[in-house]
């Protein structure tokens, strides 16, 4: 049915998140609204991008880059809070499209970011798209993170991954569509389906987990003295988001779950944009066919 509308959630994943223009050019083909993005690192970056009316301009600007346009575009530095800048990219981006208000853009857009600092998630909502985005994509270790006033603003991902409990419906036509780019297969499913009365029980480990992750992350700078942790950071890493992700599908189950593989590009490969875009509208057209294979009040495009 044409127009019918949609609240995306974009998770973090570094370069697989091109697969979300995929998802994104699908949905439209199909013929589905999306009325409202939530997005988290990588996902906040192509959300908040879309949301402004440049997805168009981003994509053809991904494909044309090479592995050593990629290379020159990380200002590494030697600092020991991460070895990226992150400046370089964004300044090419805010060339390319310019800077936003988020508030001003054209569909309802939230990006999500952790303050180490205060233990706590940031929800942007308004302010300088670019901003926000820049401290979304902070990945602890690898981008350097963003200071604002007493906070210390880091990626989106070490919090929620995938924030789903961001988006609600304010009707029953519309869709909650999910895109997991941490799956452990490209055709992971997770059905579980958790008894209201243990909902409570689930929320509060979640926020316990949290706590946790916030306080070893504010202190994990103190503890190591070796560049050599950065394998280690970086695996535990993944392993905290595919957790955090699991509990956060498993409390607030998405109608439609669109999951691209942890292996199928690495953090900085945005080098084969047309390989994970195509991977993204693939995913995206086979979760739909589940989703109406499913449930058969599910009418798409």
């Amino acid at each position: 049915m044409q127009g019918r509308p949609i609240r995306l959630v974009l998770g973090s994943g570094g370069a697989r998140g091109m697969a979300h223009i995929g998802v994104i050019e699908e949905l439209e083909r199909q013929g589905y609204h999306i009325a409202e993005v939530v997005g988290c690192s990588m996902g906040a970056v192509v959300g908040g991008i879309y949301a402004a009316g440049y997805m168009s301009e981003y994509k053809h600007w991904l494909i044309s880059l090479t592995k050593l346009d990629v290379f020159k575009l990380l200002d590494f530095t030697f600092s020991t809070q991460g070895f990226v800048k992150g400046e370089r990219v964004f300044k090419a981006i805010e060339q390319l499209i310019g800077d936003h208000q988020i508030e001003n853009l054209k569909i309802p857009f939230t990006a999500v970011a952790a303050d180490v600092t205060n233990q706590r998630e940031v929800h942007y909502t308004s302010g300088s798209l670019f901003h926000a985005l820049r401290c979304s994509i902070a990945i602890p270790t690898v981008f350097t993170p963003v200071a604002n006033g007493k906070s210390l603003l880091v990626d989106g991902g070490v919090l929620n991954p995938l924030p789903l409990n961001l988006v609600g419906r304010s009707n029953d036509d519309e869709l909650i569509v999910a895109v997991n780019l941490n799956a452990r297969t490209a055709s992971a499913k997770r059905e579980a389906i958790i008894p209201e009365p243990e909902k409570a029980a689930y929320l509060k480990m979640l926020n316990a987990f949290k706590t946790q992750i916030l306080k070893f992350d504010q202190k994990a700078e103190e503890r190591v003295e070796k560049f050599g942790f950065f394998d280690l950071i970086t695996r535990s890493y993944d392993l905290t988001q595919d957790r955090l992700t699991e509990l956060m599908v498993t409390i607030y189950k998405p109608d439609v779950l669109i999951e691209i593989s942890r292996e199928s590009c690495g953090v900085f490969e945005f080098y084969r944009a047309n390989e994970i875009i195509e991977e993204g509208r693939d995913a995206c057209r086979n979760a739909l066919q589940m989703a109406r294979f499913q449930k058969q009040n599910f009418v798409g495009g």
